[in-house]
C-alpha cells in the first residue's frame, strides 16, 4: 500500500511579549507603535520573527532586551495564537510570553526606536490583530499564579511599602481586598522584612519600608498559598 506525502506549507513562527510593570500605584502594560504595515503606527506588544536558529526561549530574551535593555527578569510562556486569519498578510503562528519588570529602575532604558509607553491596564488603547486577547490571557495566567506564589515581587523595587504591595494586588485582581486581612496574611507568611527607614511622602507620620526575604521567596509556595483570600479574588 502507497504512503501518501503531504505537503507541508511553510509557516511563520513568532513571538510576542506581554510586559506587566507596577509604578507604585497600578498595574501596567508596556507597548509599542508599530513601524510596518499593515496597522502601521498602531498600537501593539513588542514583538518579532523567531531567527532559524534561535529558540523560542532565546527568541523572547532577545525581543525584550531590544525594547527595554533588561535582562534575567521574571518571563514565562504563556499560550500559543494560530488562528489562520490572526495577521492578514502571511500565516503566522505567535507563541506569547509575558514578563514583570520593575518601572522605576528600567524606565530610562526604553528604547525610542519602538515608541514606546507605559499604560495602565484599565485605560489600554486598542491593540492590533489578537493583541488584546494575548492581554487578556496574560493577565489571567497572571492571577492565577500570584494565588499560588509571590510572583509579584517581581514587580516591586528594592523596598517597598505595604500600602505599594496592596495597591499592586488589587491592580492585578481589580477589585478591593480586605486591608486587614491582607496586612495579617503577608505578616506571618514570613516573606517581608520591616527597615528602619520610612516613605514620607504620601503622609506625616509617613509608612515603614519593607524588603523581600529573598530566601524564603524561593521556597515559599507552601506558606505563601493561604496568604490570599482566593475565596474573595475569584468569586
Amino acid at each position: 500500500m502507497a504512503v501518501k506525502h503531504y505537503r507541508a506549507d511553510k509557516m511563520l513562527v513568532a513571538v510576542d511579549c506581554v510586559i506587566f510593570g507596577f509604578d507604585g500605584e497600578a498595574l501596567k502594560l508596556l507597548l509599542i507603535k508599530r513601524g510596518f504595515e499593515p496597522q502601521k503606527s498602531k498600537w501593539s506588544l513588542m514583538g518579532g520573527f523567531v531567527q532559524p536558529k534561535e529558540s523560542l526561549d532565546n527568541a523572547a530574551s532577545r525581543i525584550l532586551e531590544q525594547l527595554t535593555g533588561l535582562k534575567g527578569v521574571f518571563m514565562e510562556q504563556l499560550f500559543a495564537f494560530g488562528d489562520p486569519a490572526r495577521d492578514p498578510m502571511e500565516r503566522t503562528i505567535s507563541v506569547v510570553y509575558y514578563a514583570l519588570v520593575d518601572i522605576g529602575q528600567y524606565k530610562k532604558q526604553l528604547s525610542e526606536d519602538f515608541h514606546a509607553e507605559w499604560f495602565p491596564l484599565s485605560e489600554l488603547p486598542l491593540l492590533i490583530f489578537d493583541h488584546d486577547q494575548m492581554v487578556g490571557t496574560a493577565r489571567e495566567r497572571l492571577q492565577y499564579k500570584a494565588a499560588l506564589h509571590p510572583i509579584l515581587f517581581e514587580l516591586l523595587p528594592g523596598r517597598f511599602t505595604i500600602r505599594q504591595l496592596l495597591d499592586l494586588y488589587e491592580s492585578v485582581y481589580g477589585k478591593e481586598l480586605d486591608k486587614r486581612n491582607f496586612i495579617r496574611k503577608l505578616q506571618s507568611s514570613g516573606l517581608i522584612i520591616r527597615q528602619k527607614e520610612k516613605e514620607k511622602g504620601s503622609s506625616k507620620k509617613g509608612a515603614f519600608y519593607f524588603k523581600l526575604d529573598k530566601r524564603k521567596y524561593s521556597s515559599s509556595l507552601r506558606s505563601f498559598i493561604s496568604f490570599l483570600p482566593t475565596k474573595e479574588i475569584f468569586q
